[in-house]
């Protein structure tokens, strides 16, 4: 007769209180600090928003570590995570290349975002606290200062966190993923689109519009007002592409 497999080993674990004894939930700080990671894929993407790292080019590991003072490892740990956002290419043999739209890719993923930014702007008219719209009302003011200042990459990601946070305050999560990965997949594109002084003062005017309607609840105008935004983008874009 074969003998029973001996029963996994498993590790006990004091209870609730013991653990809330010996290090009380008053006790434990909270991590404020940034790690190097998510500063690095902020430079990295900054300089693609911006044209630093132009579309098509390779990115030198060697010299971008260097000039940003880090090791490759967080350096292509960094451009992973861009891959997955869609501003990078990771190419065999070649390594990492900035990611180039092509004009047909460009409308076709802003006609989606337009469809679903009209829905979450109904939605969230709808669904949207008080304090939540009041929470997008004070990132377009503090947008609405970058404008004044001319600090135009500022300005930018204030702009598209509005975008994101209607895109949130539809209450429709998958809506609010799918939203997301569009959109950071146009953050250098649609950064082009505010190059020309007129047509940024025309971008600014269409979000004056949104936290109108965003404000006022109505659904139908902020969808309207999204669609156009979507629509003009395109027409801000195309000379750049």
């Amino acid at each position: 007769m074969r003998g029973q497999a001996a029963a996994p080993c498993k590790r006990s674990l004091p209870p609730e209180s013991a653990l809330n004894e010996s290090l009380p939930i008053e006790a434990i700080e909270r991590v404020t600090r940034r790690t190097l990671h998510a500063e690095v894929v902020d430079r990295i993407r900054d300089m693609i928003i911006e044209g630093q790292l132009a579309p098509g080019t390779r990115v030198h590991e060697g010299q971008l570590g260097a000039a940003l003072g880090i090791s490759r490892t967080p350096l292509r740990e960094a451009l992973k995570y861009l891959a997955s956002e869609g501003l990078v290419d990771l190419v065999a043999g070649r390594g990492a290349v900035v990611r180039k739209l092509k004009p047909r890719d460009i409308q076709d993923m802003l006609a989606v975002l337009s469809a679903l930014e009209a829905m979450a702007g109904k939605l969230a008219c709808q669904n949207a606290t008080d304090d939540q719209i009041r929470g997008v009302r004070q990132i377009h003011d503090r947008m609405m200062r970058h404008y004044a200042r001319k600090t135009r990459l500022e300005y930018y990601k204030c702009n598209q966190m509005i975008h994101t946070a209607i895109a949130e305050l539809s209450g429709n999560v998958f809506l609010a993923s799918t939203q997301a990965t569009i959109q950071s997949r146009l953050k250098q594109i649609r950064y082009l689109g505010n190059a020309a002084p007129d047509k940024w003062k025309g971008a600014v005017a269409e979000h004056e519009e949104m936290i109108t309607a965003l404000e006022a609840r109505d659904g139908e105008r902020l969808a309207d007002v999204l669609i156009r935004h979507m629509d003009r983008t395109w027409d801000r874009v195309t000379d750049s592409l």
